[in-house]
């Protein structure tokens, strides 16, 4: 039994110290996607076809696909985004249809299908978390500083800072008031260099999301 005493260190970091290269875990497959600076992808994760913007992360296991990711996204592990619908217009749902090859039938895979779910992309803002084991289903906007529940099912649009939760996902309350919201995306803070941020670290960490956009909003 391995046990330590007096560790009050945040076990993710580990004393990992970012760069402006992305972080992507040996065991991830990443195919045609573009990960921004400061950015990680944990363990036994999959992501395709997806942009993601600059000091987002996703902690592992994690199915992305087909998806614009704003920064300083924040993915729990479990999540999933962008899980590939099925078609429900036809006779049977499986992929024998569309994957025919793969079972040794006679007609080319069905590229229609791959680029109806290409299509179908996820647009996710800034500032957004995604609890643990989210999905967001093909097609869903979430707007800026949004926060989805852990074990939420998204079908739907969710509006900036809103918190939404359950299954099919609702909203439950909003972070801030309308006009805070509004005071915050004109601050937009996620588009500040790295000096900037750093230099107002003190009041990320003591002033409230009012207090923020009262200082910073001119």
């Amino acid at each position: 039994m391995l046990i330590n005493h007096g560790v009050t260190a945040d076990p993710w970091t580990q004393g990992r110290v970012m760069s402006e290269h992305p972080e992507i875990h040996p065991s991830a497959v990443v195919r045609a996607s573009d990960f921004g600076r400061y950015t990680y992808l944990g363990p036994r994760s999959f992501v395709a076809e997806t942009a993601i913007g600059d000091y987002g992360y996703a902690m592992g296991d994690n199915q992305i696909a087909h998806a614009v990711i704003g920064k300083f996204v924040n993915i729990a592990t479990g999540a999933r985004i962008n899980p590939p619908n099925h078609p429900t217009w036809r006779a049977t749902h499986h992929h024998f249809t569309y994957r025919s090859r793969s079972y040794g039938l006679s007609l080319d895979d069905d590229a229609a299908i791959f680029q109806w779910r290409a299509q179908d992309r996820v647009e996710i803002g800034h500032d957004v978390w995604l609890g643990h084991n989210a999905i967001v289903m093909p097609g869903v906007k979430i707007g800026t500083g949004a926060a989805i529940g852990s074990g939420a099912v998204v079908t739907k649009d969710v509006p900036p800072f809103a918190i939404v939760v359950g299954v099919p996902a609702r909203v439950l309350r909003f972070r801030v008031e309308p006009q805070v919201a509004e005071r915050l995306q004109q601050i937009a803070w996620w588009d500040w260099n790295p000096e900037q941020i750093d230099a107002a670290l003190t009041d990320f960490r003591s002033l409230t999301a009012i207090e923020f956009a009262q200082k910073y909003g001119g």
